[in-house]
């Protein structure tokens, strides 16, 4: 048998794969977080499947419902908020499944940082102004950042900076990064991407804190800073350029 490791996506239950919905179907078992996946999601479970909510497991719980189940003959499904290959604690769960014979796989979904640039409507790579992502989060309570990852050393870089479980530290956050971007530099907040409830707020370093604050953002957020939030004026993509030589491709 298998435990498949799917990407939930980032909230709106339409935002998972066909491949996620054909692997629901045929599972036995569901593990899932209860205040990440929405209830349209489990509906693709077959009727009689048994829906296991992870929210108040810790990680040696959640290995010995995926082995018993394994070890039982049933088919898993391991369901993950966004894509599992960011910040999803996968990667300890799957170290575990190794050292117990398990067989796993993953199937990718939506990340949140992508949700967050469709709901902006902004491209997070611009011609000329930033053509890399930088993909992150603060320490806080949670595992320290290795060396070299703190916000001062990563701002240095003046690429697109797409934070995640770090709104909550908004204040910190800002401290940290307008040595390197500035305090007039673009930022977006993006909560609950995709969903019903979503908010956006927009503004720069210098205001950024203020009105999360104010909204009352607390948790399940994106937090996009750089250029090309605000980026208008530059040059076009080589890759539709005319003067590009299309001949063979």
């Amino acid at each position: 048998m298998t435990v498949h490791f799917i990407g939930a996506g980032p909230g709106a239950a339409d935002l998972i794969t066909l491949r996620a919905q054909r692997i629901l179907a045929s599972c036995q078992v569901c593990l899932f977080a209860g205040s990440l996946v929405p209830a349209e999601v489990l509906a693709h479970c077959p009727p009689g499947a048994r829906l296991v909510d992870t929210a108040g497991l810790h990680l040696d719980e959640i290995i010995a419902e995926l082995v018993a189940a394994d070890r039982a003959g049933h088919q898993v499904a391991r369901l993950c908020s966004g894509d599992p290959s960011l910040f999803s604690a996968v990667a300890e769960q799957v170290r575990r499944l190794q050292q117990a014979g398990v067989e796993y796989d993953i199937t990718p979904g939506v990340p949140a940082f992508a949700a967050a640039a469709a709901a902006l409507g902004r491209e997070l790579t611009v011609p000329g102004v930033s053509q890399s992502v930088i993909l992150t989060r603060t320490a806080g309570r949670a595992t320290a950042m290795p060396p070299g990852e703190q916000l001062g050393d990563l701002a240095t870089s003046a690429a697109t900076l797409v934070l995640h479980l770090a709104v909550q530290r908004i204040d910190a956050v800002v401290a940290e990064l307008i040595p390197g971007y500035g305090a007039d530099c673009p930022v977006a907040v993006v909560a609950y991407a995709s969903r019903p409830d979503q908010q956006i707020l927009r503004g720069t370093l210098a205001d950024i804190g203020e009105q999360v604050r104010g909204a009352g953002i607390r948790r399940t957020a994106v937090i996009v800073v750089g250029r090309v939030l605000a980026a208008a004026g530059f040059p076009d993509s080589y890759l539709y350029s005319a003067a590009r030589d299309r001949v063979g491709h």
